[in-house]
C-alpha cells in the first residue's frame, strides 16, 4: 500500500523538528531548529500560530500543567502558552559552548529525555570532533537533571515500547546506530543496552522516530527520502518513500492516533535541489494503516 502523502501546513522550515501531538488540545506542536520558532496547528480547524524563540531549539514536549518544556542551545527551558515566553530551567553543559540539544521526548512516566550534540559555528553536525561531546539527559518532574548516556555524537530517536519494557535511542553520527535497552519506568533507568539496528546502509542518516501500538518503530531518514518501519526484532517491515530528501521526525496524531505527521527540512539545499522537491521544509502527513502511541506529557 502506497499512502497518500499530503501537505498539512505549507510554511517552509529550515529544519522542522520534534513534532508532538497534544491529545487534550487536538493540536500539533513542532519547532524550526535553525530559524528558532515554535509552531502550533489544529488540523481540524487549520488554525495555526507561531512564536519566535530566542535560541536554537532541538526538541519540545507538552506539559501537564500547560505550556511546553524544551531542550535548547542553553539547556532546558519552559515555554509559556499562549504568550511564548521562555523561562530557563537548567543548563547541564555551560562549559560546552559548541554543544546544543537535539532530539528529545517524554517517557511514559512524564520525564523529559533529550540529548546534546556538537554543533559547529556553521551549523554542520557532520564536522564534529572525533571524540563525541554529547550526552543524553533526563529531566525529572521535580526539575532535577541527570546525565544518563555519555559519549553521544548526535542524538536522534527516542521511543518506548507499548509494554514500557524497552527504550529506543539513537546516535546518528559516525556510530549510526539505534539502540534498545531494558527500561525501568519506576526509576527512569536503563540497562542491557544493545544494538537494535545499524543505519549506515547508504540510504540516508536516521533521524527522529515514533512508535506504533504494535511496537514497531517508524524512523525518518535524513537525505534518505524515506521513513522506515522497523519490527520489534529490528527487521525492516516497510519503507515509505517521501517526496522530500530530508524528513526529520514524526509522531502519531489525530483523534484516533492514526495519522503520522512528518516534519521536514530544506537546510543546505541549493536552488536546483529545491526545484526537485518543492515540499522540502513543509509539514506532511499520511495514514500508515496502524494506530500510534500517544505522546506522553511532561509531569513537571
Amino acid at each position: 500500500m502506497k499512502p497518500d502523502i499530503r501537505v498539512v501546513h505549507d510554511s517552509r522550515a529550515i529544519a522542522g523538528e520534534s513534532p508532538v501531538w497534544s491529545q487534550g488540545e487536538q493540536a500539533l506542536y513542532w519547532c524550526d531548529v535553525m530559524a528558532p520558532a515554535l509552531h502550533r496547528l489544529e488540523p481540524t480547524t487549520r488554525q495555526h500560530r507561531s512564536w519566535a524563540l530566542p535560541n536554537l531549539t532541538g526538541s519540545i514536549a507538552v506539559r501537564q500543567r500547560g505550556g511546553l518544556v524544551a531542550a535548547t542551545r542553553d539547556g532546558f527551558v519552559f515555554i509559556d502558552m499562549p504568550s511564548g515566553d521562555v523561562t530557563p530551567i537548567v543548563n547541564p553543559e555551560p562549559q560546552l559552548k559548541d554543544n546544543t540539544f537535539n532530539d528529545g521526548r517524554c517517557d511514559p512516566q512524564g520525564r523529559f529525555w533529550a540529548g546534546s550534540s556538537w554543533l559547529g559555528p556553521d551549523g554542520r553536525y557532520r564536522d564534529a570532533p572525533a571524540q563525541p561531546t554529547g550526552t543524553i539527559y533526563r529531566l525529572d518532574a521535580d526539575l532535577t537533571c541527570h546525565a544518563i548516556v555519555p559519549g553521544i555524537g548526535e542524538t536522534n530517536t527516542f521511543a518506548w515500547s507499548p509494554d514500557e519494557r524497552t527504550i529506543y535511542f539513537g546516535d546518528s553520527s559516525r556510530a549510526a546506530v539505534i539502540y534498545a535497552a531494558d527500561w525501568d519506568g519506576a526509576t527512569g533507568t536503563i540497562r542491557n543496552r544493545r544494538e537494535f539496528v545499524r543505519t549506515n546502509q547508504g540510504t540516508g542518516i536516521h533521524d527522529g522516530s515514533a512508535i506504533d501500538a504494535e511496537g514497531c518503530l517508524w524512523t525518518c531518514f535524513w537525505e534518505g527520502w524515506r521513513i522506515v518501519r522497523y519490527a520489534p526484532n529490528g527487521r525492516i517491515d516497510r519503507i515509505v518513500e517521501l517526496p522530500v530528501e530530508r524528513p526529520t521526525s514524526c509522531t502519531f496524531g489525530g483523534a484516533d492516533l492514526r495519522t503520522l505527521y512528518v516534519t521536514t527540512a530544506h537546510w543546505y539545499l541549493d536552488d536546483a535541489a529545491l526545484a526537485k522537491q518543492p515540499l522540502a521544509g513543509k509539514l506532511l502527513a499520511f495514514e500508515p494503516g496502524v494506530r500510534g502511541m500517544p505522546d506522553a506529557l511532561f509531569a513537571g
